[in-house]
Formats: C-alpha cells, structure tokens, sequence
C-alpha cells in the first residue's frame, strides 16, 4: 500500500521508517526542507516540500494511488485540512489526523476524521509506567471525556450483579472477559470468579471508580 504522510518531527520519521518496514511505499511531505533530514538514511521513499493541505502537492507525493494518509505536522489546522483534502477530495480509505487540542478532537471525528489526541493519549501512557495496574485506562475518547479502563475488583464483588457493581461505582460495565471471550454483560449478569471488568466512566472519576472496586461491596440492609 501507498502512504502519504503530512509532517516530517520526529512521529512523522518514525512513522515512514515504520511503514517502510513493513513493505509499505511511503511519500512524506512537509513545508521545511530541512525537516527530511530526520528521516532514516535507509528511507527510500520519496518526499515532497511544500503544504500538505496543497493538491498538487499531495498529488506530487502520489496521494492518487495512496490507501492512507497520516497528518502529523505540529499544527491542528495543517492537520485536519489536510486529513479532509484527503478523505473528501482524493477519496483515500485510511486517513487520521494528529490532534493536540481534545476538545477539537471531539468535533473532527464527527466529521468523519479519525483523530489521535496527543495529551491524553501521553497522560494514559505515562500513567501506564507510573501508577500501579489497572489505574490507568485502556480507551479514551477523542475530547478525554470518558475512559474505558480494566477494574481491579475486591473478590467481594465475585457473586455480586453487574447492576450492584455499577450502582456502587457510578459506572458502566462495557463488557466482561469469561474464559478469554468476551461478554456484554447484562444488569443482572452475575460477575463470576476470574471474570476481567472493563468499565466506561468519566475521566474525572477513574481515580474514585478505582478506589472503591478494591474495596469489599457494602452490604445492603
């Protein structure tokens, strides 16, 4: 497959290398001419200067045959202008846009633009390596707004329903791993021994959600 990517930082070279191992043809393209010199010195593929958001540019960089395109330029605007000439204009499958802003991240989905939102995207991963497992969380949305994490359960909750869980919690059960298949668990389903939880929450309460599914249900009078 044919790749064209906006933006030629450090994720853009990575990216090309990346896909170019993986046998992929790639083209890179980014305003700075200086900026190819962080590509690998075994990249063979080719790279154009100029905007990424341009038509001749992209058409230049073989954006015509290409089956995706990554923008991934440091700016938000130079990204998603240039993710749509590629969806809307061009016709291109695979397209995604970096974004730093995830409250902007929000309105371009809805456009039909896949975005990466970069801040909460880095929080998850730092989280990940600083923070015990099972605090940080799996999925975010692109605005960071809500958070899909795997729960660490007390083995009080085993025998408990879902509904319970979720009452106690203020959450949503997503879905259950059982015997390595995953289950869309039902209010009433029980939660059994060696089920794996994941949870939809808000962002703001996985800190709390966390805290109280390791600690034993309180008992209803």
């Amino acid at each position: 497959m044919h790749v064209v990517i906006m933006g030629c930082g450090r994720v853009g070279a990575s990216l090309a290398a990346a896909l170019q191992r993986l046998d992929h043809t790639v083209a890179v393209v980014d305003k700075d001419p200086e900026s190819f010199h962080r590509l690998s010195r075994h990249f063979h593929g080719s790279h154009v200067t100029g905007n990424g958001f341009d038509r001749q540019v992209l058409v230049e960089a073989g954006i015509e045959r290409a089956g995706a395109f990554a923008a991934v330029s440091n700016g938000d605007n130079s990204n998603i202008v240039s993710a749509r000439v590629a969806r809307e204009t061009f016709g291109v499958d695979h397209v995604v846009a970096r974004i730093y802003d995830p409250k902007r991240a929000e309105v371009y989905q809805r456009l039909g633009i896949p975005t990466v939102a970069t801040v909460p995207w880095t929080t998850d991963r730092f989280l990940r390596m600083l923070l015990p497992e099972g605090v940080a969380t799996d999925w975010r949305d692109p605005s960071g707004s809500v958070a899909v994490l795997r729960l660490p359960l007390h083995e009080g909750w085993v025998g408990k329903r879902v509904l319970d869980l979720e009452t106690a919690l203020g959450c949503r059960v997503a879905f259950v791993m059982r015997f390595g298949n995953g289950v869309l668990a039902r209010p009433h389903t029980v939660i059994q021994a060696d089920d794996t939880v994941y949870v939809a929450a808000l962002s703001g309460t996985v800190t709390d959600v966390t805290a109280t599914a390791q600690r034993p249900p309180e008992e209803s009078e």
